[in-house]
């Protein structure tokens, strides 16, 4: 299976910033696309932002402008800027991976366990 990984979230100000990462891993898979969702209690899990291997990449309306995710230097590997946090962006956040495992002929959407960001002065 693969196995996702995020870090980073933590309690900040508003107008402050969170890098958050996340790391792939598992035998002999191939991504095509990775990003990044959020969930606040009693709500629906929420698109951010997501980056495909090759091209460009792609943000919620609510994030544009402020957030930014981009390919780490580590073999699946991504990270997303949170830059003006207010307090409407506290969630939890998700990393997620859309991959396909050795051969096989079709892919299937992975997730991460989360990882807290609070917004609070």
């Amino acid at each position: 299976q693969v196995h996702l990984v995020e870090s980073g979230g933590g309690l900040v100000q508003p107008g402050g910033s969170l890098r958050l990462s996340c790391a792939a891993s598992g035998s002999d898979i191939s991504i095509n696309v990775m990003g990044w969702y959020r969930q606040s209690p009693g709500k629906q899990r929420d698109f951010v932002a997501s980056i495909p291997s090759i091209g460009s990449p792609n943000y919620a309306d609510s994030v544009k402008g402020r957030f930014t995710i981009a390919k780490g230097n580590a073999k699946n590997t991504v990270y997303l800027q949170m830059n003006s946090l207010q307090p409407e962006d506290t969630a939890v956040y998700y990393c997620n991976a859309n991959a396909r495992e050795g051969t096989g002929p079709g892919t299937r959407w992975y997730w991460g366990q989360g990882t807290q960001v609070t917004v609070s002065s």
